[in-house]
């Protein structure tokens, strides 16, 4: 299946932007799979971020798939220039939409792969109707709008029932998780079925940002074999 191989997410959110494009091809060369980029509007969380300039900017400076995580309100005015920007992924908030399947639909008609979020305080039956039409869901582990937040252990169950429904339907989403990822739960998050890692202050707030990187992939690749 789609979601056999395990990712390592770095999130920018951590990065030094005064260096970023150097940051990036540091992550990349130590294996990275994805670089994740946390677009917020300060007003569907508590901070603002970046926008679709710094998007276009690492769409030079990299290979990787860009997995832009929209936590906006009114995503699907922006879905496209997004996509325009380079983004490979576009995941759009659960709770930040009316028209989940529209923006879902719209993102693919753009051609970016289609992801779903979901805050702490949301269960996975919400989205229950579109996972057949969603290529990631991305499970919050921690409130969205800052970095280096304490892991919220409920995330863990969240991530068994979604790896549970993809076994049961043979499905091909990957299942994404977000918010305190690290060296000591990233073996038991495998193991509950996520594969792919967003890291971010775990990656580029050490001093081996590289070693980091190696370290994380290492980690839930071993366990990813063995999840339950």
């Amino acid at each position: 299946m789609t979601y056999a191989k395990v990712e390592i997410a770095p999130s920018i959110l951590a990065a030094n932007f005064a260096r970023l494009g150097e940051e990036v091809r540091t992550v990349e060369e130590a294996g990275a799979d994805v670089i994740h980029v946390d677009v917020m509007d300060g007003h569907f969380v508590p901070n603002i971020s970046i926008g679709i300039p710094v998007v276009a900017s690492l769409r030079k400076a990299t290979r990787l798939p860009l997995d832009v995580h929209l936590m906006i309100e009114h995503p699907e005015a922006y879905i496209e220039g997004f996509i325009r920007a380079g983004a490979d992924r576009v995941l759009v908030h659960q709770e930040a939409t009316v028209h989940l399947d529209r923006a879902l639909a719209m993102i693919r008609e753009h051609g970016a792969q289609a992801g779903a979020a979901i805050n702490p305080a949301t269960p996975v039956a919400m989205l229950a109707e579109v996972l057949d039409k969603v290529d990631t869901v991305l499970v919050m582990s921690v409130n969205p709008g800052f970095g280096g937040q304490k892991f919220i252990p409920a995330a863990y169950e969240k991530i068994r029932q979604l790896n549970q429904l993809r076994a049961r339907y043979n499905a091909g989403f990957r299942i994404e998780v977000d918010g305190g990822v690290d060296l000591e739960n990233t073996a038991s998050l495998a193991q509950a079925g996520a594969n792919t890692f967003v890291a971010g202050t775990s990656i580029f707030h050490t001093s081996d940002p590289a070693a980091a990187t190696r370290e994380l992939r290492k980690l839930a690749s071993a366990a990813f074999s063995q999840k339950v």
